[in-house]
């Protein structure tokens, strides 16, 4: 037998049958006898045959595939994500071809294009904190491929989405600095073209003006990555009215502002608390531990996926629909002056 990929013509010819007969022995056919049946699995396996994907989605018009576009693989959030999807679909027969932007535009846009040239059948897509052009979704859309966006959306078309309540999270979590006694809370923020990074300041600056804090402009400043808290939140500190805590747009520049602190030879949260925001693996891991909301990634995944089977199950075009997930603050010793 040869080394390339088996076929049903290499199980026929093994066999002195016609491809026809293996084929629907393998898919247990009523009109195949149990003796042909079992010879035809039994080759098969011994063989290690596997099903020509390609040529059934060619036959069916469909691949059962469905692509996913993400931001960063190595990000905790979006891997509880990627685990939410493979689960929802794992037992509904779907593929999942997964494509990392590493937040660039560029590479998200080619990867729509080579998910759209592997014939998916629809994605799942967090948009990269750089893109401002949505010409490669519009195109998505117009080759009538269904999307799904998750945590960050395109805002200028009307598709299915699953996104978490921010405003709610980043809310609660400047009330919760508030009600621990911090009066001059900094903001680091996220791009604000981005829903969470604008929905996330709205909802700190809300929490401020229900309690009759009167936002100061110095403290709120864009900052949503590890290495720009280290270079940020020493300028902050070094202000002559200088935060007494900090919310930040995620766990990881939360963890870069609390390394930050402690190099000032300041206390965590004796002088300055802290909350992140996404309940990541790195908020149990500092010292002390992050203080943070939970984002709810796997929920988030398996939902979207979830919500992008339905449609495409669908037999008639319904309205897009949004879910929104609520938001949970995990209290931990970052924020917990005494």
């Amino acid at each position: 037998m040869r080394s390339a990929q088996v076929t049903i013509k290499d199980i026929a010819k093994s066999l002195g049958i016609s491809p026809s007969t293996v084929s629907r022995a393998l898919k247990d056919h009523p009109d195949i006898s149990y003796e042909t049946k079992e010879a035809v699995k039994k080759l098969a396996k011994e063989l290690n045959y596997n099903p020509n994907l390609v040529a059934l989605s060619l036959r069916h018009s469909k691949t059962y595939t469905i692509g996913v576009i993400i931001p960063e693989i190595v990000h905790y959030f979006f891997s509880s994500v990627i685990s939410g999807i493979e689960d929802a679909t794992h037992d509904r027969g779907y593929n999942v071809m997964i494509c990392q932007s590493n937040e660039l535009y560029e590479r998200e846009v080619s990867s729509t294009k080579a998910l759209l040239a592997a014939r998916v059948e629809g994605l799942l897509v967090s948009m990269s904190k750089t893109t401002i052009q949505y010409d490669h979704f519009l195109n998505l859309r117009d080759n009538k491929i269904p999307i799904v966006f998750f945590d960050r959306h395109c805002p200028i078309i009307d598709t299915d989405r699953v996104l978490l309540d921010d405003f709610e999270g980043a809310y609660k979590a400047t009330k919760h600095l508030i009600k621990k006694g911090c009066k001059r809370i900094a903001h680091l923020f996220a791009p604000q073209h981005l829903a969470i990074g604008k929905n996330r300041l709205e909802g700190y600056l809300k929490a401020l003006e229900d309690n009759n804090i009167k936002p100061d402009n110095e403290l709120i400043i864009k900052c949503d990555i590890h290495e720009k808290a280290l270079e940020i939140v020493p300028r902050l500190l070094s202000l002559p009215n200088a935060p007494d805590g900090i919310f930040a747009v995620n766990d990881n520049t939360a963890a870069g502002a609390m390394i930050a602190v402690k190099q000032k030879g300041l206390k965590v949260p004796k002088d300055v608390a802290i909350v992140g925001f996404s309940n990541s693996l790195i908020s149990t891991v500092t010292d002390p531990p992050i203080t943070s909301v939970e984002q709810k990634g796997y929920e988030m995944g398996k939902k979207a996926a979830e919500m992008l089977i339905r449609r495409l199950d669908a037999k008639e075009l319904y309205p897009a629909e949004t879910e929104i997930l609520k938001s949970e603050l995990i209290i931990r010793n970052s924020s917990q002056k005494r």
